[in-house]
């Protein structure tokens, strides 16, 4: 069976003065996870580590986000991470912006054998 989706959560993430992307986006999926509990993992007995997360990340140069830092993030699971462009950068005026992002962390679980 396929696995089927049971949260969808989403962020938003910020770097004020430095514009790192990354830190935008890991902030950003860390506000999306910490507005979540998945507590049907523990209440039907589900493996976590078959837990399937994909997280997509929008930022406006999605280049400069390092997506393997992202993944650890997440607690457990097997985590697929998507950086697409989006978000915002809001310029000062000096040379420097804001960076804004989003992301959107969709959960998956198996839950074939779960129930009756």
């Amino acid at each position: 069976m396929t696995a089927k989706r049971v949260l969808l959560e989403m962020g938003s993430g910020n770097d004020l003065h430095g514009g790192d992307y990354t830190k935008a986006a890991l902030r950003a999926v860390e506000d999306a996870i910490h507005h979540s509990s998945l507590a049907l993992i523990r209440s039907l007995g589900l493996d976590p580590a078959r837990i399937e997360i994909e997280a997509t990340i929008g930022v406006a140069h999605p280049e400069r986000v390092h997506a393997d830092r992202l993944k650890r993030a997440f607690p457990y699971g097997t985590v697929a991470v998507k950086v697409v462009k989006g978000g915002l950068d809001v310029a000062y005026g000096w040379g420097e912006a804001a960076v804004i992002a989003s992301a959107a962390v969709a959960v998956r679980v198996d839950l074939s054998g779960v129930g009756g």
